[in-house]
């Protein structure tokens, strides 16, 4: 699971990343990530840990579904953070689809999204 501290829980880091962020579409969810803006080398500033925060709405499916994709995003989100720079926002948003899909098209979709928004990928 991803730890609390990796999490993003404000609403207002949720604005940042989504309206001040990249995007990412793929079939099954869209990722939002808003590279980290403060510089590690400042003199008395700690690096904050990369955050990444999850939207699943009713289009999902119900309460059972939404969770089982939220569970499912957190998991693969843990292995992923390291590969973001320190101090990133990252949503991710879920589409209707993903709540019929399986881990391995959710972790497809998240690492192609990923890829795109780190510069690895084309469009």
């Amino acid at each position: 699971m991803l730890p609390t501290e990796y999490r993003l829980r404000r609403r207002e880091d949720f604005a940042t990343a989504v309206r001040r962020g990249r995007r990412a579409g793929r079939p099954l969810l869209v990722v939002h990530l808003r590279s980290g803006a403060t510089d590690p080398h400042a003199p008395g500033e700690s690096v904050p840990p990369s955050r990444a925060g999850f939207v699943v709405s009713k289009a999902v499916g119900g309460a059972v579904v939404r969770n089982k994709v939220k569970r499912r995003l957190r998991h693969l989100m843990r292995d992923r953070m390291a590969l973001l720079s320190p101090g990133s926002l990252v949503v991710v948003r879920a589409l209707p689809g993903a709540g019929d899909a399986d881990h391995a098209q959710l972790a497809r979709d998240l690492d192609a999204a990923l890829q795109r928004l780190l510069g690895g990928g084309a469009r």
